[in-house]
């Protein structure tokens, strides 16, 4: 399980008094507890792994956008601790799928549901996620969609 890895990595860390590292896998272990949180309240129980992924999917997706934003801004020392913190997230993830797969994925669930255009959008995202959604970038999938759905 990926809690477990994450954990074992943890007491690692911080037996290699490795500080940045300590303080990524603590901040990892932390989303998934407040995301464990949630779900008790939401009264939906979710497969442990596939929660983990969507969780970090997320955590990966925020230190981009952060990572952009800094560099643009001219704090490039900032840039640099979101990207060690995206280097130590992506160790437990699962290998993404590579843009020729993704799309062959695409075009295999468009046919299977029948999409015509852009108003089944909706249909084929919804397949891919619940397929595919631990490994396949859905931002990516999801301009794949809609250039082949609008014929572009």
């Amino acid at each position: 399980m990926i809690r477990d890895d994450i954990r074992a990595a943890q007491v690692a860390a911080m037996k290699a008094k490795d500080g940045p590292r300590t303080a990524a896998l603590r901040l990892i272990l932390s989303k998934v507890k407040d995301r464990d949180i949630e779900l008790r309240t939401e009264g939906g129980a979710k497969d442990d792994d596939t929660m983990i992924v969507e969780v970090l999917q997320k955590m990966v997706k925020q230190r981009r956008e952060s990572i952009s934003m800094y560099e643009s801004g001219g704090r490039q020392e900032l840039a640099d601790a979101e990207k060690a913190e995206v280097a130590v997230i992506e160790e437990f993830l699962p290998a993404m799928k590579s843009d020729a797969e993704t799309g062959a994925i695409v075009d295999a669930i468009i046919a299977e549901v029948g999409a015509q255009g852009p108003q089944d959008m909706g249909k084929v995202m919804g397949q891919l996620k619940a397929r595919h959604g631990g490994e396949i970038d859905m931002g990516r999938a999801s301009g794949l969609v809609k250039a082949r759905l609008t014929g572009g």
